[in-house]
């Protein structure tokens, strides 16, 4: 079974992304649907998408 992540600073109304790692890949699903759509990403892939992004940190 997979273990998907959600950021601490995300409000209780599960308006957000759930985040899942392993060696591989990183996994990206919206925590108001679990059993929907899961987008699969290289740790190359992911590390290019955050990299173009402006984030509040």
């Amino acid at each position: 079974m997979r273990r998907w992540y959600k950021s601490t600073q995300s409000p209780q109304a599960n308006e957000c992304v759930e985040v899942f790692l392993d060696d591989a890949r990183v996994g990206v699903r919206d925590s108001k649907n679990p059993g929907g759509p899961e987008l699969f990403f290289s740790g190359a892939a992911w590390d290019a998408f955050l990299a173009s992004g402006v984030w509040k940190r």
